[in-house]
């Protein structure tokens, strides 16, 4: 069962740079949630706050009423068992075949036998395809593979949280689909509370309950897919379609000289903007349907109101009749 995360005024920095500073936001139990951002927005760095592996200068991370920023290490590794993470290539040990590297954090962190180990293993394994895989090594597998198996060791402990960085980073488009795929079913299936980090436009559009977005070193919105997908914030609406035309440059944010010479080029977002909320990836047939999906909608449709026109039509346009008013 997933785990409510709530960040209050987090910030972080490095020496004199600040990475990002009061980024607030709640990961809602039990959904998929999507954070975007240029490259060097600190993402990556984001993630590793909330597993503890980087300490945060200001602000607060709350998971089952402890502050994590605070908090003991003693109770801070009780907590990371709740957590569970998969990095950008996966970081297996390549000296273990791919049964040892899933079954690495039971034999760590419990008192499991190896008869058990082996049902968790094994179940786990199945779940993301690779059954029957366990005797090959990570240099012997497609990077789509090690992927897989770092989510099945991601999983072996149960967590009710998973944080995924970065998941089609080295994939071609079809494996970035088929994981995807994976993080939706898992969800339906475990119904844990999943962060991915990702810069893919595709992923963020179809995959997640809510997204949020980090730039200019802070937290420009983070809210449900459709709130994002039709916002007309600057930097999300150029994220979202990809353009260069916009707040976000080739290094940094361009300056207000940059962005007042394009208007005046006459260059048009509009021209190529990607319109509508599009369908979003549903569970593979024969799997729960994902309850996730039913508390967001209706959070949308208490806060429609508030929305401007044009959002409320496009967002009304793609709901169902029962989405819309009620089963």
């Amino acid at each position: 069962m997933g785990v409510e995360v709530a960040v209050e005024g987090l910030g972080k920095s490095f020496g004199r740079q600040r990475i990002w500073q009061d980024v607030t936001l709640t990961l809602p139990v039990g959904e998929i949630s999507v954070l975007l951002g240029p490259s060097g927005t600190g993402k990556s760095v984001f993630l590793k706050c909330l597993v503890g592996l980087l300490k945060p200068n200001s602000g607060s991370i709350t998971i089952n009423g402890t502050d994590l920023v605070r908090c003991s290490e003693h109770k801070l590794y009780d907590i990371r068992k709740l957590f569970g993470v998969l990095f950008q290539d996966g970081a297996l040990f390549g000296s273990m075949n791919l049964y040892d590297n899933v079954a690495f954090p039971l034999r760590e962190h419990t008192r499991k036998s190896e008869t058990e180990i082996r049902r968790i293993v094994t179940e786990k394994m199945d779940m993301v395809g690779l059954a029957g895989e366990g005797t090959k090594l990570p240099g012997e597998i497609s990077g789509g593979m090690r992927k897989r198996a770092g989510l099945a060791r991601a999983l072996v402990l149960d967590p009710g949280i998973i944080l995924v960085d970065e998941p089609d980073s080295g994939l071609d488009p079809v494996r970035t689909a088929y994981i995807s795929q994976l993080l939706v079913d898992l969800n339906a299936q475990i119904d844990a509370t999943i962060l991915i980090v990702t810069h893919n436009i595709n992923v963020a559009r179809t995959v997640p309950d809510n997204i949020g977005m980090l730039f200019r070193r802070e937290l420009v919105m983070f809210g449900p897919r459709e709130v994002l997908l039709t916002s007309e914030e600057p930097a999300v609406k150029q994220f979202i379609n990809g353009s260069r035309i916009g707040p976000i440059g080739m290094s940094e944010e361009k300056d207000e000289a940059t962005m007042a010479a394009e208007l005046a080029a006459g260059f048009d977002l509009g021209a190529d903007e990607i319109t509508g909320v599009p369908p979003q990836l549903e569970p593979t047939p024969g799997l729960p349907e994902r309850q996730a999906v039913r508390r967001r909608k209706d959070r949308v449709m208490r806060i429609l109101h508030t929305l401007p026109p044009a959002a409320r039509t496009t967002i009304l346009s793609s709901l169902d009749p029962t989405d819309r008013f009620g089963r």
